[in-house]
């Protein structure tokens, strides 16, 4: 007999719609769950990364609503974006016609895996409601000095008219025209995210939930540095070089500096010097490289001789001027000093390029000779060729030199951060309109909050031709000044994306709210998320950028909090083949041919068994198979219930509720499973009747939530399963039946028995007398004393 997985799937997807089966609201009585998987690009397709991460989120939203909790699941489209724009172009239609298309496929696709989401909560960051309040948070950030416009260097392809991310630098051309691309001056807007670099440091400290690895990532992307800038003069002049170092302690080793190519001194120090034509051709080569590609540890580090010299400040020595290109600008000052017998990436340069080095650390036990260096020398240890501070340990040295460089004025104790500002302007159609209006006479205007939305034009015409669609509309550019009503023109850059995803948690309290970009009374009721879900990949930027925009709403008076979530699950990736899914290499697997195979259900169970959360998972097709069979196996029992369970089918009963509860509320669902599992087999082994079969159904509700709903209709029950509530275990029924005692003879062991935890004392004592292992001991006679030591020893004294 097999469940017809088909039929009651569609059953039951159904009814939960048409019954608004999941529809939260707030209630001050109820305790609130707020749970929250981050929300999907529109492509079309879910793939097996979506169905594992919304059905690890979709069980803890479904335990904790049988526990008891108001819960709130949402979901919605991060729908703004450039593959929208790709595919309108390729396809010969309009972004937003491809990206709602693509929106109803996905919500299809949704509701097949039997999601519990709240529908009427549904937001699309392309709507003109939802991204009016995209336009005035933006206007309240400008009003406070947050949102400002200055020139930075971009990549620009000349025929496609637009700026390229880094990525779409292929081979130091235009991934879509191949045209040579350059580095431009453009004037771009950005969001002033240093003035909150104290608190999103500081406040880490509080998420005490999130794991350690994203919290390291987030530390390090904000990057404080505590050190000193050195100041290295230029030969022959009174030009000063800034160079930051939290090394200080290593300064009397500087053989060399470096500056990053993009530092402003570069072009004067290298002007009419033979080196010239070599370092404007490094710099343009290094200009289509990625900052993560240059910074990266396994990559070669490459540089070139300015032919220019600075003095180290300490000792007046002369150090060669290099120009490399794991320096960037964006920390620090753009430049370093080098100390290649104190670091490796240094020591790895210095040798790659035959380059002067000096130990001026020596470890504890000596011995270390600089011509017999492999590598550089790391550790700790006593400060040589260091004039005065000589002897000193290293971190006492790294104080005092500091210290003293400060009197002497050749250097200042400094924080540095490498936290930047974020860009947030996009030469691009799809994606949010910047409301600034430019007036000739009355400069930079912000658009008036009455005149909100700024919409997107319709008929922009869409062909890849190059350059903004925006800026080819007339009737969207050429505006009146809100100020002298006088001829203005409209920003014609977007948002970048990452501004629509930054506080959409917020916007799900109250999606219809037309008033403000949320309700405060429902987002103090519902906020903060109490379980975030989501990939590593958004470790940094995304979070970041909602940590602060969260502080900004703080700032604001609208919320009383500063950080969104209070807890984070980072999913793991599905492998198929040791790889991780993509069409280019072939291992797709499609989550619609295996819910037409075997049911939603059977591939959630599957996908949550086959490894933890937090863990790559891999695919294998045997393991669905398995999940089909066991779903079936528990289908039967039905046919077979008792009148009433034997006790210890009923005590293994409630240690399965309360091992699962505790792995359900830990996300170790694949355990839980597991023990589900175990008493299914002791179901089949010793016969169930209707109350251990009801609760061992809704334990796997959260988990297969159709087939669960079926059989608990079956077993005579009128209200969905998710209006019952989760068992509870008794915990005197989690002793276990019997007891190991110990049997002494004068006090030394010399047998173990396994008797009934309640056995009197006088069926003890005759039970234990019949033991053949004391025959021995005993000889026959009666023992002087019988000591009893309850559920522990007997200790018999002859």
């Amino acid at each position: 007999m097999f469940y017809d997985f088909k039929k009651i799937e569609e059953k039951w997807q159904k009814i939960w719609l048409d019954s608004h089966a999941f529809r939260a609201q707030a209630d001050p009585a109820r305790k609130k769950y707020y749970l929250l998987e981050m929300f999907p690009y529109p492509s079309g397709k879910i793939h097996m990364g979506h169905v594992r991460n919304y059905t690890i989120g979709d069980v803890a939203s479904r335990f904790k609503l049988l526990e008891g909790y108001n819960v709130m699941h949402p979901m919605g489209f991060d729908a703004f974006g450039q593959p929208a724009e790709n595919a309108a172009i390729k396809n010969k239609t309009k972004p937003d016609a491809w990206t709602h298309k693509c929106i109803k496929e996905m919500e299809v696709e949704l509701k097949k895996m039997g999601f519990s989401y709240d529908w009427d909560r549904e937001i699309s960051t392309c709507d003109s409601s939802y991204y009016k309040w995209n336009q005035w948070i933006f206007l309240k950030m400008f009003e406070r000095g947050l949102a400002y416009k200055k020139a930075s260097a971009v990549n620009w392809c000349s025929s496609c008219q637009t700026t390229l991310a880094n990525e779409e630098v292929v081979d130091g051309g235009c991934w879509r025209c191949h045209t040579k691309v350059e580095q431009k001056d453009l004037e771009q807007w950005y969001l002033k995210i240093t003035d909150y670099k104290e608190r999103l440091l500081e406040d880490l400290g509080q998420l005490k939930l999130w794991p350690e690895r994203v919290l390291a990532m987030q530390n390090n992307w904000i990057g404080k540095s505590s050190g000193v800038d050195i100041y290295f003069r230029l030969k022959n002049s009174d030009k000063i070089i800034p160079v930051f170092t939290t090394r200080v302690d290593t300064i009397f080793g500087a053989t060399y500096i470096v500056l990053a190519p993009e530092h402003p001194l570069v072009k004067e120090l290298i002007k009419g010097k033979p080196e010239e034509k070599e370092v404007l051709g490094f710099i343009e080569k290094v200009s289509k490289e990625s900052k993560l590609v240059r910074t990266s540890s396994d990559v070669k580090k490459e540089g070139v001789f300015t032919g220019s010299f600075a003095l180290n400040p300490v000792n007046n020595e002369e150090v060669p001027i290099w120009v490399a290109d794991y320096v960037l600008m964006e920390y620090g000052t753009g430049a370093i000093m080098a100390v290649p017998t104190h670091d490796q990436r240094d020591f790895l340069f210095a040798k790659e390029h035959k380059l002067s080095m000096r130990l001026v650390i020596m470890p504890k036990e000596g011995g270390l000779k600089l011509e017999e260096l492999t590598q550089a020398y790391e550790g700790e240890g006593a400060q040589v060729n260091s004039g005065e501070f000589n002897g000193l340990n290293n971190l006492e040295a790294k104080e005092r030199i500091a210290l003293w460089m400060e009197k002497k004025e050749i250097g200042k104790i400094q924080t540095h951060w490498r936290l930047r500002d974020w860009l947030i302007s996009r030469q691009r159609y799809w994606g949010t309109p910047i409301p600034i209006i430019y007036c000739p006479k009355c400069g930079i205007v912000p658009v008036p909050y009455q005149n909100l939305p700024v919409e997107l034009p319709k008929d922009a015409p869409f062909t890849g031709d190059g350059g903004s669609p925006l800026g080819k509309v007339k009737e969207f550019v050429q505006v009146s000044c809100p100020k002298c009503s006088g001829p203005a023109k409209r920003e014609t850059d977007t948002m970048a994306t990452f501004f629509d995803s930054s506080w959409y948690f917020l916007r799900f309290c109250s999606p219809e709210c037309d008033t403000s970009a949320f309700d405060v009374q429902e987002a103090r009721y519902w906020m903060r998320v109490d379980q975030y879900i989501g990939g590593i990949e958004h470790a940094i930027l995304h979070l970041l950028y909602s940590r602060f925009f969260t502080k900004f709403f703080q700032d604001l008076k609208m919320i009383d909090f500063g950080e969104p979530f209070e807890k984070l699950l980072t999913q793991g990736m599905v492998l198929k083949d040791g790889e991780v899914m993509s069409k280019s290499k072939g291992n797709i697997v499609d989550p619609d041919s295996m819910i037409k195979d075997y049911g939603a259900d059977a591939l959630r169970l599957f996908i949550l068994f086959a490894a933890p959360p937090e863990t790559e998972l891999e695919w294998d097709q045997r393991g669905l198979e398995g999940a089909f069979k066991f779903l079936n196996r528990v289908w039967r029992i039905q046919e077979n219930l008792k009148s009433k369970a034997d006790d210890s089918l009923v005590r293994i009963m409630h240690k399965t509720i309360k091992k699962v509860s505790e792995d359900f509320n830990d996300f170790k669902f694949n355990t839980a499973i597991a023990s589900l599992m175990e008493l299914t087999n002791a179901v089949y082994q010793i016969g169930a009747d209707k109350e251990v079969f009801s609760r061992l159904v809704i334990m796997l509700s959260p988990i297969t939530p159709h087939f669960s709903e079926e059989l608990w209709q079956e077993l005579g029950n009128k209200e969905s399963i998710f209006k019952s509530s989760w068992p509870k275990y008794d915990p005197e029924l989690l002793i276990e039946e019997n007891v190991e005692l110990v049997i002494q003879i004068n006090g030394k062991i010399r047998s173990k028995i396994q008797v009934p935890r309640s056995i009197s004392e006088d069926k003890l004592k005759e039970l234990v007398l019949k033991d053949e292992k004391l025959a021995a001991w005993l000889e026959g006679k009666p023992p002087k004393k019988f000591i009893v030591v309850p559920q522990r020893l007997v200790n018999i004294v002859i």
